[in-house]
């Protein structure tokens, strides 16, 4: 006997079915059954169940003689199920990645009650995102987790959705509870079932999708089958009428009846215009045909809400509709004050801007901000620490909301962004360092420093790089953009690589600090206690494999949809293995499709990512940029390029990370599962791969950077020129007093949870574990001009207003050291 019976009734859907059928078979909780019934549809809907239901044994078809409407297609659904829990979804929505489980989950923790309620989101044809419907009357502060109606009587004002509740299969079967005929035939099973269930729980979570059409439904087409709604009242209070226990709630079901008839009354487009007055006539027969017992008070209600009452059980056509277009105006207002109000306060917030930009520049404030003002993260933040504590007598203030107020270590300032004090702040501090670009409308003054210090190595296409790529580029001002990149000051770089592609993605006239990246000095300090104390407050028990599985953005896909089905990956691995998944900061406000409890966690919202890399034990990623600083570790490393030729052509990448990769590179969610389940992502091979990859990309991380830039761009100190550097004005040297570069094979990264620290270097040799020269091609020759540049552009061949000699970069270089040579 499966869990779930899951019914689906069809009738002429055929373009939205394999979407719905597919999220009910996709479900990472398999103990169920879809039985999905053929209303006569005319279209090709039972040919595509009848393809379903021979590819999986979870299927069952039914095809009915004649059209019978969808009460009567429910019900011959629910006299074949045999699952304990009844669920139904109509055909043109879609059951939410990981709702199965979550409800097996919630119905054990509560007793197996008779009927569960969830939420529920609209999705619109445009794809904008919409919030859970009803999370103040589900959340589990609003009442206890288990109980009846009379515990909480507030469900009765959720709307009256099938859809929207499981229900047990025995209490559909002692109450023999069938959908009637008509229209609105989920009023009177919904209320029946909530009314006469022994128990009910709530689950504060979204379930369904429902779909709202472009070409409406029949609750939005103009049509006299919404006087269907008066047979369904008679239904429900012939209920009340036979069982005398239920009496009580008569009041609460009439207010509900009168708040539905004003809803039909007033929604446009349901009643032709001939039929409003007749409506309302009926409706006010059935207000007192259905009235409570004399002497009954409502007690306190809104006022607005009992005159529209009053109205419909007076049949008050023309006052209703008045009082209808009053509402509209009413709930339009606050709307249009508030837009006048943000108008104003922008204007005086531009001139404050204004004011301030003439006032002296503050020498001793400096102002960070990391991903667009999300927290205290990033290279900003290492650099806002190194400040702290080197630079003395400075300021510091963060750019974030109070959401992220969280994140800011104690002495900090906080600046809300749009505030007077943000624009007072970007108006006179000496120094300003992002790692994306400062609001347009911030004006750069003489005496004020920017410094850019990105947020990645780059693979993906950047900047004016993705003008021949307008998908990804789509919404991108190009002006705008390099009218950004002359504003600053330096430009930090990771590596050789990432240096010719800001300079040729961004140019202008900065000057290119090659100091590595300071958000990566953490991994070279970090001991291995620090590292079990990470694990156990991510809940990693010990002597586990943790895999963090980090996969970046696509920018030809919507929302959070991970290519590695990580519940499944999880459950084959075994509780050896612990999956910590983490989103791309995009996404961060979506759950993951499925979080079965044991070893998977999701760490989207863990505010430090080098956290994370220092947590885990290997790294699984596609194409983001954590793969080139999870390599400072000397960790294993695993691409997951499922879908790497078509992310490569829409976006386009500087070279083929497949060839190039730091450690085996995997097409499919078997083929993972086996590399890490044999251990063959940490054989020698895989370290001779990670061994090439970490010296062309790492050569600057050796745990100084931060350092590194705080000197040379807070304290001005000045060191040698780079060998072989580009002349400039702007200053292009390292004083010798910063801290030297590390040798790539006398660096000591923070150890593997599971390897014990790593030998003291012997005269003579290489470290166990530093990297060796060789790959299975030979040395490791540096990227052809032809892999770095992979279309052929120059700088006055970009499409913009700008001269050769402006596009062009004028940039200049300020290195610890020279590139990285590769011997032959």
């Amino acid at each position: 006997m499966p869990r779930f019976s899951v019914i689906v009734p069809v009738h002429q859907v055929q373009a939205y079915l394999h979407e719905c059928l597919d999220s009910v078979l996709g479900q990472c909780f398999g103990d169920f059954e879809l039985i999905a019934v053929d209303d006569h549809s005319p279209d090709a809907c039972g040919e595509i169940l009848d393809a379903y239901g021979a590819a999986d044994p979870r299927v069952r078809v039914i095809h009915l003689a004649q059209n019978a409407g969808l009460g009567p297609a429910r019900n011959s659904g629910t006299a074949r199920a045999r699952g304990d829990y009844v669920l139904y979804l109509d055909s043109d929505d879609t059951m939410v990645a990981g709702t199965l489980r979550a409800l097996a989950e919630r119905l054990s923790a509560t007793g197996e009650p008779d009927v569960l309620v969830f939420d529920h989101a609209p999705v619109y044809w445009d794809g904008r995102p919409t919030r859970a419907a009803h999370p103040e009357l589900l959340s589990p502060h609003a009442g206890p987790a288990v109980g009846s109606l009379a515990d909480r009587p507030e469900l009765l004002r959720l709307p009256a959705f099938a859809w929207s509740k499981a229900y047990r299969r025995d209490f559909l079967c002692r109450e023999q509870l069938t959908f009637p005929p008509g229209t609105y035939e989920d009023t009177p099973w919904s209320f029946h079932a909530l009314l006469t269930a022994r128990t009910l729980a709530t689950l504060d979570r979204v379930c369904v999708h429902y779909r709202q059409r472009r070409g409406g439904s029949i609750l939005t087409t103009t049509t006299r089958r919404h006087f269907d709604v008066f047979a369904q009242y008679d239904r429900l209070f012939a209920l009340l009428d036979t069982r005398p226990e239920l009496a009580r709630w008569r009041p609460a079901l009439h207010r509900r009846m009168t708040d539905h008839f004003a809803v039909i009354h007033r929604s446009p487009g349901r009643l032709p215009r001939t039929a409003r007055a007749e409506f309302l006539k009926r409706a006010r027969e059935y207000c007192r045909r259905y009235r409570p017992a004399p002497g009954y008070r409502e007690g306190r209600q809104p006022v607005r809400a009992r005159l529209r009452r009053r109205l419909v059980r007076g049949g008050s056509h023309r006052l209703l509709r008045l009082l209808c277009l009053a509402d509209r105006a009413r709930r339009a207002a606050p709307a249009l004050l508030r837009r006048l109000r943000t108008t104003a306060r922008k204007a005086l917030l531009r001139a404050y801007y204004v004011l301030q930009r003439r006032r002296p520049i503050e020498g001793d404030l400096a102002v960070f901000s990391a991903y667009w003002n999300r927290g205290y993260a990033c290279n900003p933040a290492a650099i806002e620490a190194k400040v702290r504590e080197v630079v003395p007598g400075i300021r510091t203030a963060w750019i974030c909301g109070p959401e992220y107020a969280h994140t800011l270590p104690p002495g900090v300032r906080r600046l809300t962004p749009g505030s007077a004090a943000y624009w007072r702040a970007l108006a006179r501090a000496r120094h300003l360092v992002s790692n994306v670009n400062l609001p347009h409308t911030f004006v750069k003054r003489e005496g004020q420093t920017v410094l850019q210090t990105h947020h990645g190595t780059p693979l993906k296409h950047m900047g004016l790089d993705l003008m021949p790529y307008p998908a990804a580029a789509a919404g991108m001002d190009f002006e705008r953009l390099l009218d950004h990149t002359d504003r600053w000051d330096f430009s930090l770089s990771a590596n050789p690589h990432s240096t010719r592609v800001w300079e040729r993605a961004y140019p202008s006239s900065y000057t290119t600090l090659e100091f590595g990246y300071p958000r990566n000095d953490r991994f070279q300090r970090t001991t291995a206690a620090e590292v079990a104390r990470l694990r156990a407050g991510l809940g990693v028990p010990e002597g586990t494999t943790a895999v963090l599985y980090a996969p970046t953005h696509r920018d030809y896909r919507r929302g959070r949809q991970p290519w590695l089905d990580v519940a499944r990956l999880s459950a084959a691995l075994g509780p050896s293995f612990v999956v910590l998944a983490r989103a791309h900061y995009f996404h961060a406000g979506q759950r993951l499709p499925c979080e079965p409890p044991g070893g998977l966690i999701d760490v989207t919202r863990h505010p430090s990512v080098e956290e994370l890399c220092l947590a885990s034990d290997v790294l699984v990623t596609d194409y983001s940029s954590l793969m080139f600083d999870y390599a400072v570790l000397d960790r294993p490393l695993v691409i997951h390029a499922p879908d790497w030729e078509a992310y490569r052509d829409a976006r386009g990448t500087y070279f083929d990370i497949t060839a190039l990769a730091p450690g085996p590179v995997v097409r499919g969610d078997d083929e993972l599962i086996d590399l890490l389940a044999t251990g063959a992502h940490a054989t020698e091979h895989a370290r001779q791969r990670r061994a090439a990859f970490r010296a062309r990309f790492c050569p600057w991380d050796d745990g100084h950077a931060a350092e590194r830039v705080v000197r040379h761009v807070f304290l001005g100190e000045d060191g040698p020129e780079r060998s072989g550097g580009a002349a400039s004005s702007r200053a292009a040297t390292v004083p010798a007093a910063h801290p030297p570069l590390v040798p790539l094979t006398e660096r000591r990264p923070a150890p593997a949870p599971a390897s014990p620290p790593a030998p003291a270097p012997a005269s003579g040799g290489p470290p166990s574990g530093a990297p060796v020269p060789e790959n299975p091609h030979g040395s490791p020759a540096p990227l052809a001009e032809k892999d770095w540049w992979s279309w052929s552009a120059s700088a006055s061949s970009y499409r913009c207003s700008r001269s050769r000699d402006t596009c062009a970069s004028a940039s200049t270089r300020c290195s610890n050291s020279p590139s990285p040579t590769w011997s032959s």
